[in-house]
């Protein structure tokens, strides 16, 4: 793929490169709070929120950047960022 000057990519590439390895912060859900609204998942850049049969979400941190949107929107703060520990 070529993107020139001003571009745009297309949504979801990052499917196709695990982007996980250079996060700093993980986001780890307090399954207690969630409400399971799917703001995370709608809002996740990275598409690496995924449901759960339960209705509950879990991560793909292969793909997971840690960028923390999840977090910041989350209405009753279900998601917590921890460093990351490597």
């Amino acid at each position: 793929m070529t993107i020139s000057a001003g571009g745009v990519c297309e949504p979801g590439t990052t499917k196709k490169n695990k982007t996980g390895g250079w996060r700093n912060y993980k986001p780890i859900f307090l399954y207690d709070k969630c409400i399971k609204c799917k703001l995370c998942e709608l809002l996740c850049p990275d598409e690496a929120i995924n449901p759960r049969e339960d209705g509950f979400f879990e991560y793909d941190y292969d793909y997971c950047k840690g960028c923390g949107v999840c977090a910041n929107e989350c209405p009753v703060s279900a998601i917590e960022m921890v460093l990351e520990e490597k």
